[in-house]
């Protein structure tokens, strides 16, 4: 990913008048009228407020700092809004932001058209923007482990494998024509290829790969997260990404990645290791395990444990640069 100057990386100022636009107390809501693209926005909040924006998204955890801290992130405005296979409906139009936190403050907001490189997710319900709690994929919590510049495009969506991602025109056909050079895009499948067969699933993977690189972008591949399914003190092989059909699907993911020249995060290892190391019982608070008996879809702090090992591997790999990274 090129380096951007410091012009390009000029931030809007924020604005008291702005702030006309917002209603409610603890959350905070503001909405703007802007046309889909990519925004700067450039917020002064008081600690212990903490900034999402459209659904869901964290752009920037709250500080245990009482006093008042500038934010600048970017943000990508689209329809839909979260989901981009329409699970969710189309959500609110333009751009909106929203302050939490038990009492919320926020002095100013800035806005400004951008023009940024772009990280794009294509994935599946693990991954996606989900737009209801408790339901949060590790998509909408990777944000705010990035400065204004670069704009986290999340191009997943509930359901979706390997197949029905390049079937569905709002998805790859949506999503190819976007993705520009100098961009990164994180692909992970798996979850829902219950009945791929390793040739099939590879046959996707490097399909995608290879349409991302074509356009001077660069893929990687993400193995999926586990599924908190345990046979005594280790994952069972469903937990391990096995499917009905016997494939292991993240040694396949693997081996597209050697075979293609891609790189790769190991997150089914990743958070194997994680998951196994807290046991059964404790790893029950990563996933919606006690609210909806699901050991697949993760709680927002799973998600949010889930993104951190995503942004670790991601700096590993050394394709973001490093201006681009929170401290």
């Amino acid at each position: 990913m090129p380096e951007t100057t410091d012009k390009e990386l000029s931030v809007p100022e924020p604005d008291p008048a702005l702030l006309g636009a917002r209603t409610g107390i603890a959350p905070i809501t503001c909405t703007y009228d802007l046309p889909p693209g990519h925004y700067d926005v450039t917020v002064v909040v008081r600690g212990g407020t903490e900034v999402l924006a459209e659904a869901r998204r964290l752009m920037a955890p709250a500080s245990p700092d009482e006093g008042w801290h500038r934010r600048t992130f970017t943000v990508n405005v689209r329809t839909p809004e979260a989901q981009q296979n329409g699970w969710d409906g189309p959500g609110t139009p333009g751009l909106t932001l929203t302050f939490a936190g038990a009492a919320p403050e926020v002095r100013a907001i800035g806005l400004a058209a951008a023009r940024p490189v772009a990280l794009f997710l294509a994935g599946d319900s693990t991954v996606t923007d989900q737009a209801h709690a408790p339901y949060t994929g590790w998509g909408q919590r990777l944000p705010r482990h990035f400065r204004h510049g670069l704009s986290v495009v999340n191009h997943s969506g509930s359901s979706e494998s390997s197949a029905s991602f390049l079937a569905q025109p709002e998805l790859w056909a949506t999503m190819e024509p976007q993705v520009r050079p100098g961009d990164v895009t994180l692909v992970q499948f798996g979850h829902n290829d219950k009945q791929a067969t390793a040739a099939a699933y590879r046959d996707n993977l490097s399909r995608i790969a290879r349409g991302i690189a074509a356009r001077g972008a660069t893929p990687v591949l993400v193995t999926p997260i586990v599924r908190r399914r345990f046979a005594g003190s280790a994952l069972h092989p469903t937990g391990l990404i096995v499917n009905e059909l016997g494939v292991d699907l993240p040694a396949e993911m693997r081996a597209v990645a050697a075979a293609e020249g891609v790189a790769l995060i190991d997150l089914t290892d990743d958070s194997r290791r994680l998951v196994e190391g807290l046991g059964p019982e404790a790893a029950e608070e990563l996933y919606l395990t006690r609210e909806k008996q699901d050991d697949t879809h993760t709680s927002e702090h799973g998600a949010t444990v889930f993104a951190d090992l995503v942004a670790a591997g991601l700096r590993r790999l050394g394709l973001v640069a490093g201006r681009y990274w929170t401290s």
